[in-house]
C-alpha cells in the first residue's frame, strides 16, 4: 500500500510539473501605447501583430512608473516602487540620494524569479536590468540574490556581459555586439537557455534595451539623431527578433510557453503624441501616455486568440501573483498586485483595489516633459476615474477615462466628492511610503 501511495504521489508531482508552462516576459524599453501596428503604429510591426492575432491584446495595461528602474522594480516585487525606495532611474550614489531613493533593489523584498525558482523553474535574466549596478554603485547584489540561475546584464547591472560592455558606459562602438545587434543577441541567449533546460519549466526576463535611444539601426546611423527613420529601423529589427523567438517557441513540443510582451514606460520622443496613440503624456509623466503601454499575452491553446480586452484594468504589479498562480508558486501575502489569471483566460476582471503612482519628489532631481505633458506627481486609477494631484494636495485633476482616455476634460470641479475621496486615498498612501 505504501509503495502504491508513493507511485501515485510521484505521478501527481510529475503531472503538476508537466503542466507548468515556460514563462517569458519580453520587455521593450521606452515603448509607447501606439508603437505596435494593431494600435496605430506608423512603423509596421508584423510579428507583434501576429502575436496579437494568436493571443490576447490588453488595451488598459499599466506599468507602475513612467520611468525604467521604478517600473522594473514593480515587475520583480509586485509592489508599488515607492515601497521599495525606487522612484526614478537608478544612477550615481549622489543622484540617487538627491531623488530620495536606494542605490539598488534590496533582495529582502519579494522577488518573482526567487518564487518561481522555488517552484522548480530554471530562471534567467537576459538584457537590461537597471535595478542596481553601474556608475559608482559597485556593491549591488548579484542576480543570484533575486533568484536567477543565469544573469546576463547590460552595463547598468551587477553582472554586465562582456559581449555588451567593452567600456564603462551603456553603449560603445567598441562593444563586441553592436548597438543594432543587441536584440538578436538577447533572443539567441534566451533560446540557448531554453535548450539547456529542456525537461523543466523555464522563466526568462528577456528585457530589451530597444527601443530606448540612441536609435542606431546600422553602422552608418548617427547615434545622436532621434529621427523617425532611425526609430523605424530599430523597431523593425526588434519586431523581427520577437518573430524569431515566437517561431522557435511554436516548434517547441517539450512544453507550452506563456509569453507576455509590454513596454516599461511610455515613449519619448512621442513624435507629436503618435507614439502614445494620441494620449496625453509621455515617459516621465503620470498622464496616460507615460504609464499605459501595449500588452500582449500569447500561449496558443490557453490564451484566447484574436481577443482584444478593452475593459480589464491591469497593472504590472499584478504579474507576480498572477504568474505565481499559473506556475504553482508561492505569492507574497503583502502585495500591491492582484491575481488576474482569469483575464489571461478570456474573462474581464474588475480590480479590487486601485492602482497608484508617484513620480517626482522634488523639482530639481527629476526630469519632466515640457508643456501639457508634465503631470502632477501623484495619480490614482479607480474604476473609470483617474485623479492626479500634487503631493501637497493642490492642483487636483479628475478624468473619466471611459469617456476621455486622452485626458482633455478635467472634471474635478464637477465631481467634488469623487475628487475629495480619491485625493484623500492618494495622499494617505503617499505619506505611508518610506
Amino acid at each position: 500500500m505504501r509503495f502504491l501511495f508513493f507511485i501515485l504521489l510521484t505521478l501527481q508531482i510529475h503531472s503538476s510539473a508537466a503542466e507548468q508552462p515556460n514563462i517569458i516576459i519580453v520587455l521593450a524599453d521606452d515603448f509607447g501605447w501606439g508603437d505596435i501596428g494593431t494600435q496605430g503604429s506608423t512603423v509596421p510591426t508584423p510579428e507583434l501583430d501576429r502575436m496579437a492575432a494568436e493571443g490576447t491584446r490588453f488595451t488598459q495595461f499599466y506599468v507602475a512608473a513612467p520611468i525604467c528602474s521604478a517600473s522594473r522594480a514593480a515587475i520583480i516585487t509586485g509592489l508599488f516602487p515607492g515601497r521599495v525606495k525606487i522612484n526614478s532611474f537608478l544612477q550615481t550614489r549622489k543622484g540617487n540620494a538627491e531623488c530620495g531613493q536606494a542605490d539598488f533593489l534590496d533582495p529582502k523584498f519579494p522577488a518573482l524569479p526567487r518564487s518561481l525558482k522555488a517552484a522548480g523553474y530554471a530562471t534567467a535574466h537576459i538584457g537590461k536590468w537597471h535595478l542596481g549596478g553601474g556608475r559608482d554603485v559597485d556593491d549591488a547584489p548579484k542576480f543570484q540574490a533575486y533568484g536567477y540561475d543565469l544573469g546576463l546584464g547590460t552595463w547598468e547591472s551587477p553582472e554586465p556581459d562582456p559581449d555588451l560592455t567593452a567600456t564603462d558606459w551603456i553603449w560603445s562602438p567598441k562593444d563586441k555586439v553592436k548597438r543594432w545587434d543587441r536584440s538578436r543577441w538577447m533572443v539567441d541567449r534566451t533560446l540557448d537557455f531554453l535548450k539547456t533546460n529542456t525537461g523543466k519549466p523555464v522563466f526568462v526576463n528577456l528585457w530589451f534595451d530597444d527601443t530606448h535611444t540612441p536609435w542606431v539601426p546600422d553602422d552608418a546611423a548617427d547615434p545622436k539623431a532621434e529621427t523617425p527613420g532611425q526609430f523605424k529601423g530599430v523597431l523593425t529589427e526588434m519586431d523581427r527578433q520577437i518573430g524569431r523567438l515566437l517561431a522557435a517557441l511554436r516548434e517547441n513540443k517539450d512544453r507550452e510557453t506563456l509569453v507576455l510582451f509590454f513596454g516599461d514606460n511610455g515613449a519619448l520622443p512621442t513624435f507629436a503624441q503618435k507614439r502614445v496613440g494620441g494620449m496625453r503624456g509621455s515617459k516621465l509623466s503620470l498622464y496616460e501616455g507615460g504609464t499605459r503601454v501595449p500588452c500582449l499575452a500569447w500561449q496558443p491553446g490557453k490564451i484566447p486568440a484574436a481577443r482584444v480586452d478593452n475593459e480589464s484594468v491591469l497593472g504590472s504589479v499584478d504579474l507576480f501573483p498572477t504568474l505565481a498562480k499559473i506556475a504553482g508558486a508561492e505569492s507574497p501575502a503583502n502585495t500591491d498586485g492582484e491575481n488576474v489569471a482569469a483575464a489571461l483566460g478570456g474573462t474581464v476582471v474588475k480590480r479590487s483595489h486601485p492602482l497608484l503612482w508617484e513620480y517626482g519628489r522634488n523639482p530639481n532631481s527629476f526630469k519632466f516633459p515640457k508643456g501639457r505633458n508634465q503631470s502632477p506627481n501623484l495619480a490614482i486609477r479607480d474604476g473609470k476615474w483617474k485623479l492626479l494631484v500634487q503631493a501637497d494636495g493642490t492642483g487636483a485633476e479628475l478624468y473619466d477615462l471611459n469617456a476621455d482616455s486622452n485626458e482633455t476634460k478635467d472634471l474635478a470641479a464637477e465631481n467634488p466628492e469623487v475628487t475629495a475621496r480619491l485625493s484623500s486615498t492618494l495622499l494617505t498612501w503617499r505619506k505611508s511610503l518610506p
